[in-house]
């Protein structure tokens, strides 16, 4: 169930680019027992939204479409849980320097959050 063709597609892209900057992240952390624990975590929550919301664009129902997007914005809250410890501890320094990642992954959440009720709303 695709969404309007051209934002559809800034989505997708927006989501890509969203994970090569967890990737970096991720590259950034330090060789230690926690920061290889959190690399791991991270690298998965925060790579799989983009692959799942392409998975979605081709739901075989509203009910998949909005299942599938379910995932990706789960997904996307554990990054954002994963991103605020790095910050805390701080495991990246200056942790200031992921305040704009953070900012990208609440605004995908927000995205989400809205799509998801747009296409309960319209089931």
């Amino acid at each position: 169930m695709k969404e309007g063709g051209a934002q559809a597609f800034d989505l997708q892209d927006r989501l890509i680019d969203f994970a090569v900057r967890v990737i970096n992240v991720v590259e950034a952390l330090p060789n230690s027992r926690i920061g290889n624990h959190i690399a791991g975590q991270l690298s998965r929550s925060g790579t799989s939204p983009a692959p799942n919301y392409g998975e979605a664009q081709s739901g075989e129902s509203r009910k998949d479409f909005i299942h599938k997007m379910k995932v990706s914005l789960k997904e996307l809250r554990e990054t954002h849980v994963w991103l605020l410890m790095i910050q805390r501890k701080p495991l990246i320094t200056p942790p200031e320097k992921l305040e704009p990642i953070l900012a990208e992954c609440n605004e995908l959440i927000s995205i989400f959050v809205a799509s998801i009720k747009t296409a309960v709303d319209n089931s």
